[in-house]
């Protein structure tokens, strides 16, 4: 099995971090079929689509699947027609958020034979044990998307088969890829080239946010804290780390189970080092998980805002607690932990003022550093549908080809292009050219010998990367 994650990254778009999805269908697959599965990582090593085919030609794939996001989906026609050129008999699956979200659109887009849209390993599983059958017939594995042997796309009833039991799954398979080569590209925490290894221990949200994909489903299932310190002991005893990077959409959504992760990595004597990016619902953390996390060994935190009107929190389902979220914020960066918020700009009928409460929240706040990106809607979310129901016309010409969310051309707003963009570049000015929390920030920063590199994408991003006039490039870098 031949497993590759599609993408670019750019020196604006740096992020880049181990495809825990295709380690853990790898690890899963190796254990309950006869297969040896290879991974590569296109993001990574930033090879043209013709050597990604090459490997998997050299590899002797039976089977090739590709887990893409939508930003990276336009390498996907390309890839499946020289896949299928070269290995005319062997099976292409597509999965990843993209055959999420696009779903049967997927089949349209490329000359794929399968489309797994959601949690990979069950429904993967099946599809490859009826193909080692000698047959293409998946009529039988609940919500998967195939060719019939005529081409006509065949979308499964049912829900597509997932793992409730997450302590069953095998560890990821981290002896597929190459650790240390992710220790020298800019990992989602914001910090450099660190000795580090990444984590999700979580699956599925509860909380229903417009903009949100829910690959994994609404209900939440989590690895117990006993298997987590495992998996930590294990990758730090194989590579001599000790810096882990969390990547659930949710970690602390029950918080006894933080409280008794950070007593067992007490009473084993980890000493860690825990960054949070992603996966911290703010108005969560009370001063005990707080505390827990930090005696943890957490260092680097994020918190969703997304917006700071009361208004906007109800009509996209965040229902953030402000307060509460702030208090947390306050008491974290306290605590000496590296502090980020994330914001979205350009929610569908968000009017000045609410930008200017978002803006000012955010420079008003005590973290160190702030995100702003700009509201996009994806196929297959709550926030698509709303837009192509109430205003079609704002999707007429989106485009997602390899960009990130602040460098999205979309307005969603009853406002004029350059109002929105004028709201987002002073989002940026007003939070960063502030010579008390520069000063904050070079003190707290973890690496703050590193700072000088983020100016330029500061400068991009509070200048030319949200003008009316911004653009790709055929090559995929930024032009104006």
């Amino acid at each position: 099995m031949f497993l590759a994650n599609i993408g670019y990254h750019t020196s604006m778009f740096p992020l880049v971090t181990p495809p825990l999805g295709l380690m853990a269908l790898a690890a899963h697959l190796r254990s309950r079929l006869p297969v040896e599965p290879v991974i590569v990582n296109q993001r990574l090593e930033n090879c043209a689509t013709e050597e990604v085919v090459r490997r998997a030609v050299a590899f002797g794939a039976d089977a090739v699947g590709f887990s893409v996001f939508t930003t990276s989906a336009y390498l996907l026609p390309e890839l499946a027609r020289l896949t299928r050129e070269a290995l005319p008999k062997a099976l292409i699956l597509v999965g990843g958020p993209h055959a999420s979200s696009a779903k049967a659109a997927v089949m349209d887009e490329a000359d794929v034979d399968v489309v797994v849209p959601g949690e990979g390993e069950l429904a993967t599983e099946a599809v490859l044990k009826t193909f080692m059958e000698g047959t293409r017939d998946f009529s039988g594995i609940g919500g998967v998307i195939w060719r019939d042997s005529s081409g006509e796309v065949m979308v499964n009833s049912g829900p597509l088969p997932q793992v409730e039991e997450l302590d069953s799954l095998p560890m990821p398979a981290y002896d597929l890829i190459d650790l240390p080569a992710y220790w020298r590209v800019q990992s989602i925490a914001p910090i450099f080239r660190r000795r580090y290894a990444s984590l999700i221990t979580s699956r599925g949200c509860p909380y229903q946010c417009i903009w949100c994909h829910r690959i994994f489903g609404k209900s939440i299932r989590m690895h117990s804290p006993e298997r987590i310190v495992e998996e930590i002991a294990h990758l730090s005893k194989t590579y001599g780390i000790n810096d882990f990077e969390f990547l659930d959409d949710n970690f602390n959504f029950i918080p006894k189970r933080v409280l008794d992760f950070s007593a067992l990595t007490g009473s084993r004597g980890l000493k860690l080092r825990l960054a949070f990016p992603t996966g911290i619902r703010a108005d969560l953390l009370t001063n005990d998980v707080i505390d827990a996390l930090v005696q943890a060994g957490m260092y680097q935190c994020s918190f969703a805002l997304e917006t700071a009107s009361p208004r906007l929190q109800k009509y996209t389902c965040k229902n953030m607690n402000l307060e509460k979220l702030m208090a947390a914020g306050e008491r974290t960066a306290a605590k000496h932990v590296y502090t980020n918020i994330f914001c979205m700009l350009g929610f569908p009928t968000e009017t000045e003022e609410e930008l200017g409460q978002t803006i000012s929240a955010a420079a008003a706040s005590p973290f160190h550093t702030a995100s702003f990106y700009t509201v996009t809607p994806f196929p297959g979310t709550a926030l698509y549908d709303l837009v192509e129901r109430e205003n079609p016309g704002k999707l007429k010409g989106l485009r997602y080809d390899d960009m990130d969310f602040s460098g999205m051309r979309v307005n969603l707003t009853d406002l004029p292009d350059e109002t929105l963009f004028y709201y987002q570049r002073l989002a940026l000015r007003r939070f960063y050219m502030n010579p008390r929390r520069i000063a904050r920030l070079v003190r707290s920063h973890p690496q703050p010998w590193m700072l000088p590199a983020y100016v330029p994408i500061f400068l991009y991003r509070a200048t030319k990367g949200m003008l009316p006039g911004f653009r790709r490039s055929a090559s995929g870098n930024p032009s104006c």
